[in-house]
């Protein structure tokens, strides 16, 4: 059912943005938008996780720079019988983690400095057991794509409104309207969007994180540390690129910021009590270390 949700949603955020096109240059609008986007995801599928390590500064480690880390990941990646990802640490003070990469063969998993400061091994290993589990899904995918089409709508809105200002595109079947609308409603729309695909996919990687490191109960003890440190201490890369927030484990941005009218992430209150309720179910859990 996430599976199914998920893929609406991703035609949703693509038929957005072809309708902004459309919009903004009637059926050429379109067909420009169609390419656009074909072009944009073909070099997302590719290039993102780069990209977004390089925006955020990642540096890769390895057993002997980082032996501590890269040892939880490593034992965990055992555990879940999957292919050892790339591991860097991000120089941040804010304590979050993402996952990134196309599939779980090409995937990159990272850390903030923050994080590494804040948390004991057993929360640590919960929280890289969550991004895993992204891998695992290719949730890394889905949010690389859905970023990349956010981008891109932010992209046309900022163009409409330019358009907007000058009576709009005569191609377009509204007019100045059209180019009005498409910047007004567009980058709102595509955030709700991108909140609903973070949102679903988030709950399920709690799940098979905590089946993963073989105790939900270090997750939900991480998840708790992280939402009180993530408002505490801002993240500056993220604000200025506030379409990547959905693929961090807890919001990195802030009440200051537009973007975070509403949060691309599940309230940390009922992630935490899932968690616990799972605890509290028959599972096996293995001791770690």
């Amino acid at each position: 059912m996430n599976t199914f949700r998920t893929g609406l949603l991703l035609a949703a955020m693509t038929g957005l943005f072809l309708g902004a096109g459309w919009l903004i240059g009637g059926q050429g609008g379109l067909v420009i938008a169609l390419v656009i986007a074909a072009a944009m995801n073909f070099f997302a599928y590719w290039n993102a996780d780069k990209i977004v390590l390089s925006m955020y500064r990642a540096k890769e480690v390895t057993r002997n720079s980082a032996p501590g880390f890269y040892g939880i990941v490593e034992q965990l990646v055992r555990r879940a019988d999957m292919p050892m990802p790339k591991v860097y640490i991000i120089d941040n003070p804010q304590p979050n983690a993402f996952a990134t990469g196309r599939n779980p063969e090409n995937a990159a998993v990272a850390a903030t400095s923050g994080l590494l400061q804040m948390l004991n091994s057993e929360e640590i290993a919960g929280v890289m057991a969550h991004e895993l589990a992204h891998v695992r899904n290719r949730d890394t995918l889905t949010m690389t794509v859905t970023a990349t089409i956010a981008g891109a709508v932010g992209m046309l809105a900022n163009m409409a409104m330019f358009l907007g200002m000058f009576g709009g595109n005569r191609n377009s079947p509204l007019g100045g309207i059209g180019a009005l609308l498409v910047a007004l409603l567009a980058p709102f729309t595509a955030m709700l969007v991108q909140m609903a695909i973070s949102r679903t996919r988030e709950y399920e990687a709690d799940k098979i994180g905590a089946e993963i490191c073989g105790n939900p109960l270090w997750l939900a003890s991480a998840l708790q540390k992280l939402e009180a440190g993530a408002k505490r201490v801002d993240n500056i890369d993220a604000e200025r690129n506030p379409a990547t927030a959905h693929m961090f484990i807890v919001n990195p941005l802030h009440a200051h910021s537009v973007d975070n009218l509403f949060s691309t992430h599940p309230k940390m209150a009922n992630r935490i009590r899932k968690l616990e309720e799972m605890a509290g179910a028959p599972l096996q859990a293995r001791p770690w270390g």
